[in-house]
C-alpha cells in the first residue's frame, strides 16, 4: 500500500460522487447507480486505512488495481463479481479522463477476468406456463400481466416495471420497450397476453398514473417487488424458491430458437447489443439436443 499525502484528503470520495451525479443526469437506471456506488466505495474504502487519507485519483496506476482485485480474490469473490467491480473502475477513471483529472485511464490496462461457462437454468414450456396460468386461476390479474409479459415477451425486470400505458400499440400489439443505453425496440404481445391486459386495465381503472404496474397504494411497482411475486408463485405451484423473472426470458429465448426462430430475430427481441450475448442460447439449445440423442439414438 503506497503512502499518501494529506493534501490527498477526500479528493477521491468527491471524484466518486461527482461520477455518480454524472451518471444520474444521464439517466442510469437505479440498478446501475447502485452497482457503481457500492463497488467504488469498495475501493475508496480500501484506499483508506485507519489514520491514512486515500491517494489522489491521479496517481492510480494499474498495479494498484490489481492489488485491489487480488485482494477481492482473496476474500472469496467471485470472477464474475470482480469483473464487475473493474467496469465500475473502467467507466470511473474514463470519465476521470474525459474530465482532465488523470492523463490516462489506468483501468484500461488490467484484463478482465475470465469467467467460468456456465449455461443458463431454462425452465421447461410446460413449467413457464404452469407458472403462468396459475396466477390468472389465483385470480391475481396483475400477477398473471407480470408473468406473461416476463414469459411472453422476453423483458427484463427493469424493463417491465418501467413499461407506461401509452407504450402499447393495442391495435398492432407491440410494446415499445426503452432498454439499456437508451435503447428502444418494438416487442409483439401475444393474445393471451392482451387478455391478461384486459382484464388487469379493468381492476386499476381510476388510479391516475401512466404507469402500467401500480402497487396498492397506486404507485409504480418496483423490480423487487415483482422479483417477490414471481417467487411467491414459483414456491406455490412448484415448490421452487430458485425461480426469477430472468429465468423467463431465457426461457423464452431458448423455446423461440428451439422452435426454429433466426437467432437475429432473436436478438432484436432481446434488445442485445451483440449476437454473442444470444449465442448463449444456441448452447443451452445444443446442449438439450445431446440430450435428447443419448436417450433416443441406438448409438448413443
Amino acid at each position: 500500500m503506497r503512502k499518501t499525502s494529506s493534501s490527498a484528503s477526500g479528493e477521491l470520495g468527491r471524484q466518486i460522487d461527482r461520477f455518480l451525479r454524472f451518471l444520474a443526469l444521464g439517466q442510469a437506471s437505479p440498478q446501475t447507480l447502485r452497482g457503481y456506488a457500492s463497488d467504488l466505495r469498495q475501493f475508496l474504502e480500501y484506499f483508506s486505512p485507519p489514520g491514512k487519507n486515500p491517494p489522489a485519483a491521479a496517481s492510480f496506476s494499474h498495479l494498484d488495481l490489481r492489488e485491489f482485485l487480488g485482494a477481492l480474490y482473496a476474500r472469496g469473490n467471485s470472477s464474475r463479481s470482480v469483473a464487475r467491480k473493474l467496469a465500475a473502475l473502467r467507466a470511473f477513471f474514463r470519465f476521470l479522463a474525459r474530465e482532465g483529472v488523470v492523463a490516462a485511464n489506468p483501468a484500461r490496462l488490467v484484463a478482465t477476468p475470465r469467467q467460468p461457462r456456465t449455461l443458463p437454468r431454462v425452465m421447461t414450456a410446460e413449467q413457464a406456463n404452469r407458472l403462468v396460468d396459475a396466477a390468472g386461476e389465483n385470480g391475481l390479474a396483475r400477477d398473471r400481466v407480470i408473468l406473461e409479459l416476463l414469459y411472453g415477451c422476453g423483458l427484463r425486470v427493469a424493463e417491465l416495471v418501467g413499461l407506461n400505458l401509452d407504450d402499447f400499440d393495442w391495435g398492432e400489439r407491440w410494446i415499445r420497450v426503452p432498454g439499456k443505453g437508451r435503447k428502444e425496440r418494438q416487442v409483439p404481445f401475444g393474445a393471451k397476453a392482451a387478455e391478461a391486459l384486459e382484464r388487469y386495465l379493468e381492476t386499476r381503472a381510476g388510479w391516475d398514473s401512466p404507469a402500467l404496474l401500480l402497487n396498492h397504494r397506486g404507485g409504480r411497482l418496483t423490480a423487487r417487488s415483482v422479483q417477490r411475486i414471481v417467487k411467491w408463485h414459483a414456491v406455490l405451484v412448484s415448490g421452487d424458491p430458485s425461480v426469477h423473472p430472468h429465468g423467463f426470458r431465457h426461457a423464452y429465448a431458448t423455446h423461440l430458437l428451439s422452435d426454429g426462430a433466426d437467432l437475429r430475430a432473436i436478438q432484436e427481441l432481446l434488445g442485445h447489443a451483440s449476437l454473442s450475448s444470444t449465442q448463449k442460447y444456441t448452447q443451452v439449445s445444443l446442449k438439450d439436443l445431446m440430450a435428447v440423442y443419448d436417450r433416443a439414438h441406438p448409438k448413443a
